[in-house]
């Protein structure tokens, strides 16, 4: 299996510190009313295995990829990334049907079980600017409720700190590697996705039974060029 240079999480101490608890939290006040069988959202918010593996037990999404935004074509590589000075994030494409699934529906469940929002530039053992939380918002009506939501739960007080997700215009999507495709229902074992990811997982069956589906959509092969 080509995943050898996916070993830079390993090298991280994983053990050190356990995902946090979800973070129950209303629905938002506004939300998109879109037409149509297809839309796309896109995500950060830490390591891309465990939020593209949430996502993709998510009913109505219909495809979820982790790749890369924020920064060019040119450095859109793992390797690259990883370095923290590329712009990128760790990213996820959510392809969702918004008469199965509502934008705003997407944005609970990134906010409450698929990282912790108020993690400045890292996630628990992953640390660095490609790791930040950001909303690459493709249209400003995603970005207007986007910013209504951060700020009603900022009213909460749900969460211990206050929520860092920054706003991004989407400049431009890249898929990564296909070895990290997928790879938290491939790799349910590795120890990173145990202790990192599974329980984001539990958390969405446990807190979203109405939206949570047992058996992932997945990217399989990517077509490459």
């Amino acid at each position: 299996m080509a995943a050898l240079p996916v070993l830079g999480y390993a090298l991280t101490p994983v053990l050190s510190r356990a995902q946090e608890a979800p973070v129950e939290i209303p629905p938002p006040e506004k939300d998109l009313a879109e037409t149509g069988s297809s839309a796309v959202a896109v995500l950060a918010g830490g390591c891309f295995w465990g939020v593209q593996g949430v996502f993709q037990r998510v009913k109505g999404v219909t495809n979820a990829v982790s790749g890369y935004a924020g920064g060019a074509k040119e450095t859109a590589t793992y390797d690259q990334t990883s370095r923290g000075d590329t712009g990128h994030a760790e990213t996820v494409e959510i392809t969702y049907d918004p008469s199965v699934v509502t934008f705003g529906k997407l944005l609970q469940i990134y906010f409450s079980v698929a990282h912790n929002p108020t993690q400045l530039n890292y996630q628990g053992p992953d640390h660095g600017t490609q790791y930040r939380s950001t909303i690459f918002a493709v249209n400003d009506a995603q970005a207007d409720v986007a910013r209504a939501y951060i700020a009603q739960l900022d009213v909460t007080k749900r969460f211990e700190g206050p929520i860092v997700t920054t706003m991004e215009p989407l400049k431009g999507f890249y898929p990564a590697e296909q070895y990290h495709q997928d790879f938290l229902t491939l790799n349910p074992t590795w120890p990173y996705i145990v202790h990192n990811d599974l329980p984001k997982i539990d958390a969405l069956a446990a807190l979203f039974p109405q939206e949570y589906r047992a058996e992932p959509v997945l990217v399989g092969e990517l077509a490459t060029s």
